[in-house]
């Protein structure tokens, strides 16, 4: 029998991982934008990912619409834990998409649309991380629904993970730049990512260390047998990556540091997934406890095999025909 619960689980979480890779870079680009001069290089940033920034975000919709959908159960337990800095991101967000559009209108307020891109860019970013660290930490539920307060999620493990996401979207951002750039721009973003990268593998590092101390469960998922067999290159493979990203940027390649910083975020998301499978609202509710009926389930299914391709298609074709290096004068204006 095909376990439909366990199917959607897992096109959620890749929708989840296509939106924090995708819209993860162009948030680190606004990260790192008051670092930028005025003018040509913060041009230059913007039009590399003019093209795909409102495309990317077609994951985080997918993501959230899925789990309302098929989880129904978790989005009604998971929400009301996690209002406050959902909303903080979703106004953040607009607040940055709403940059993109107004800072090529003006000259005179320019510099203010440029700090609502960053801004926005940055407090989306750091509400993602603490989401992800309220979640991780696990939600108080009492007949199946949320029984915890209302200010449940800030914690100083939130906290943490907030900034390591901050930090990992910066060096995706960096890295972009080093790809998408050339000259001045491209050295500056080189340098930043040196020191993203650093504060990437120490936040890795911390976050993991402090994850295994929240739950005795956690810490046996790693480290009982057979679970060993496939948890334990995790970390090996992410050291290895690391040196992949130093590397890279050491020898002036372009592509290399960028994909290597990707390889990072999709192993930092099996690790996750370790630890938390098959949990969907930690630490009480399985996927299975908050699936909808299969009927639901599978007419759901078959929509998702018809957009699915769709959108992995046109998202292919608009890297593909934007592809290349972004210099001053291209793009969007």
């Amino acid at each position: 029998m095909i376990d439909l619960a366990f199917i959607w689980a897992f096109l959620i979480a890749f929708a989840i991982l296509a939106y924090v890779i995708l819209d993860g870079f162009d948030l680190g680009i606004g990260i790192l934008f008051p670092l930028l001069h005025q003018g040509e290089e913060r041009d230059v940033a913007m039009n590399s990912v003019a093209p795909v920034w409102d495309g990317n975000e077609t994951w985080l919709v997918l993501g959230g619409g899925g789990l309302y959908a098929t989880f129904p159960l978790a989005y009604a337990v998971l929400l009301p834990a996690l209002y406050v800095p959902i909303i903080a991101m979703l106004l953040a967000l607009v607040f940055r998409g709403v940059a993109f559009e107004y800072r090529w209108r003006t000259v005179r307020g320019r510099v203010w649309w440029d700090w609502a891109f960053a801004l926005g860019s940055g407090i989306a970013a750091f509400a993602q991380g603490i989401t992800l660290g309220a979640f991780i930490q696990g939600v108080e539920v009492a007949d199946r629904a949320y029984a915890g307060g209302w200010w449940d999620w800030l914690t100083p493990f939130s906290i943490l993970t907030g900034v390591a996401l901050v930090t990992g979207y910066a060096l995706l951002g960096a890295t972009w730049l080093v790809m998408k750039t050339d000259g001045t721009l491209q050295v500056k973003t080189r340098s930043f990512a040196r020191i993203c990268a650093a504060g990437t593998l120490a936040a890795i590092v911390l976050v993991s260390l402090a994850t295994l101390g929240l739950d005795h469960r956690f810490l046996a998922r790693w480290t009982s047998w057979p679970a060993l067999l496939y948890a334990a290159p995790v970390p090996f493979l992410v050291a290895v990556l690391g040196g992949v990203v130093f590397s890279g940027l050491a020898q002036g390649r372009d592509v290399l540091p960028f994909l290597a910083s990707v390889g990072l975020f999709i192993l930092s998301f099996i690790g996750l997934g370790i630890s938390l499978y098959p949990y969907v609202a930690p630490p009480d509710i399985t996927i299975w406890q908050a699936a909808a009926p299969d009927g639901s389930l599978m007419f759901l299914l078959v929509g998702a095999a018809v957009m699915l391709p769709i959108i992995l298609a046109y998202t292919a074709y608009a890297y593909w025909v934007f592809r290349g290096k972004v210099r001053p004068g291209d793009g969007y204006h």
